[in-house]
């Protein structure tokens, strides 16, 4: 059963000549983890950004479970994603001015929800992050400021965790532990995950890879268009 579909999904930016994104077709299941992958400049995070309702696309559709995403109005669409879509970007982006714990239950207290002492413990302890909960971003290693960006997409346990090239910044140690947390979010909480990813040892490890090229998507499966 897929929960998140997009059909014929079109990006094409004002200036630009070739579409970033070009008639994708793409079906994930629930507690799938596909790997997308492609060159620079391919459309791969444009795909990700339209996936997660962060841009809008020129046409075509993104739907997860029974919402058309571009169908809601922006408040609807903010909370959608808020609940919905779990995002992890390459740079962190976390909040310089709060501590590891309030950047991790950032999207709970926008949604107004208390996060239970014991499920936050859990959480910072999978992460490693227990020791540092206090501590604010500058003080902490890249790595471990992509820990917390992971458990800020998860918090709100949603239905679709979109990285793009979550270990892009990171050694490859470190690059390693962060998969091993996205696979056992995957496994163990059954979370759908789709990552933009450039290296081939992390794609290896997905269920399925999607490739992108000139904005043009192959092995997306959804609807037979190939």
């Amino acid at each position: 059963m897929a929960i998140l579909t997009a059909h014929e999904l079109t990006k094409q930016y004002t200036g630009e000549e070739i579409p970033a994104l070009n008639h994708a077709n793409l079906a994930i299941a629930a507690g799938e983890f596909v790997a997308i992958v492609g060159p620079s400049g391919s459309g791969k995070s444009t795909l990700l950004h339209l996936l997660g309702g962060v841009d809008k696309p020129t046409s075509g559709t993104v739907q997860l479970y029974d919402t058309d995403v571009f169908a809601l109005n922006e408040t609807q669409l903010a909370i959608f994603r808020r609940r919905q879509v779990g995002l992890i970007y390459q740079f962190y982006n976390l909040l310089p001015t709060l501590t590891v714990q309030e950047n991790m239950t950032l999207p709970a207290d926008l949604d107004g929800r208390k996060i239970p002492g014991a499920e936050l413990s859990d959480l910072l302890a999978t992460l490693g992050l227990t020791e540092k909960a206090g501590a604010l971003p500058s003080e902490l290693s890249g790595g471990q400021q992509q820990r917390v960006a992971i458990g800020r997409a998860l918090i709100n346990h949603p239905a679709i965790v979109l990285a793009d090239e979550p270990t892009g910044n990171l050694d490859q140690r470190n690059s390693q532990e962060i998969m091993a947390l996205l696979r056992a979010a995957n496994t163990t909480r059954g979370q759908t995950l789709v990552v933009i990813t450039h290296d081939p040892a992390i794609a290896a490890q997905a269920d399925r890879v999607l490739t992108i090229t000139d904005g043009k998507l192959t092995g997306g499966g959804g609807n037979g268009h190939h």
